[in-house]
């Protein structure tokens, strides 16, 4: 027995499938409105979308309407081999029709009694690219006629531009992603950039000033970095900036800032007194480094406050700078306030 298709308006199911389109908020919620519009218009008891992931092979069971776990289930077993109808579809971009005795495997295990399988193709470039299967089920005998197969069709085209669209804006969103992180961050090390240092210091500054708080701003220089490159490489200079930085990065507390000022200099941020605290505990945490290129590894740093040791982001800094000078010139690993120099 055949069953009977809907007396429904075959251009009432594009206008409605353009609507379902243009103004779905999430890919599931589309093609989930596709589905139904089309197994609506197609009487069909069963309808899923397997999805092609650009960077696997295998196709994975997507959205699905009108199954049970066990039958889900069933459809998702053998998508891997070879033999398998919907891992056909996709590899033949070919559509394929199901019924009677050609119903086998996972179609016939799901209870189908007729299938239809439309692999689902976007074209960028003037290059195909698959990205997935429509599989349409009817539990009772089902021939498709052409006015359907022509709706199915153009289902499964939407469908594939369902998929396509989203998959172009999440790779959109996460490049704006990844160049916002680039712009504020060092690519070498991942801590944080001169740039995004420096606005954190004025707004660290601005909000000291008004609750007449501390600010501690220090600069560590990696000691003795040129010989390791001259030794090792430079690879092996890019290994020692990498471990510093991952000290700095579990020496602070979740209130500071650190950054990388370029070549073998970091600084910190610390709000509050604790400043040379935090800064003594990187000293102590690159000393426990191993040794590269036959040399410990040490840095220097000097530690000037707010508002003892400047009133500006520029006066901290020429502060701190001088105190880094006056420990390097005490031998590598030292630390050297700003504070104490006024002092004296």
């Amino acid at each position: 027995m055949t069953t009977s298709r809907p007396d429904r308006d075959p251009l009432a199911l594009f206008v409605e499938a353009s609507d379902v389109l243009a103004g779905a908020a999430d890919l599931d919620n589309a093609v989930g409105q596709l589905m139904n519009l089309v197994a609506d218009q197609l009487a069909a008891d069963v309808a899923v979308v397997y999805l092609q992931d650009p960077d696997r092979t295998e196709l994975q069971l997507g959205v699905a309407l009108g199954l049970d776990e066990g039958e889900r289930a069933a459809l998702e077993q053998g998508l891997a081999q070879v033999d398998n109808p919907v891992a056909a579809a996709s590899r033949d971009r070919a559509a394929r029709d199901f019924a009677g005795d050609g119903l086998t495997g996972a179609l016939a295990t799901a209870g189908l009694a007729a299938a239809a399988l439309r692999p689902l193709v976007v074209a960028r470039g003037g290059i195909e690219m698959p990205v997935g299967v429509l599989l349409l089920g009817w539990r009772a005998s089902h021939a498709i006629d052409d006015v359907e197969a022509r709706e199915l069709a153009a289902i499964a085209d939407l469908t594939a531009v369902a998929i396509d669209r989203s998959r172009l804006a999440s790779m959109i969103l996460e490049r704006s992603e990844w160049f916002e992180r680039l712009a504020h961050t060092d690519p070498l090390t991942g801590l944080a950039n001169q740039r995004t240092f420096a606005q954190i210091l004025e707004l660290e500054l601005a909000r000291a000033a008004r609750q007449g708080s501390e600010i501690s701003v220090a600069i560590f220089d990696v000691d003795g970095l040129g010989e390791i490159n001259e030794r090792a490489g430079h690879s092996a200079g890019d290994d020692v900036l990498r471990s510093v930085a991952s000290v700095l990065a579990e020496s602070v507390r979740l209130v500071d800032t650190v950054a990388r000022q370029g070549g073998d200099e970091f600084v910190l941020i610390a709000p509050g007194a604790a400043g040379p605290t935090v800064a003594q505990r990187v000293l102590n945490g690159v000393a426990g480094l191993p040794p590269m290129a036959d040399r410990a590894l040490t840095v220097s740093a000097g530690v000037a406050k707010f508002p003892v040791d400047g009133a500006t982001a520029d006066e901290l800094l020429a502060a701190a700078k001088a105190a880094l000078e006056r420990a390097r010139s005490q031998g590598p690993g030292r630390i050297e306030s700003a504070e104490i120099q006024s002092r004296g």
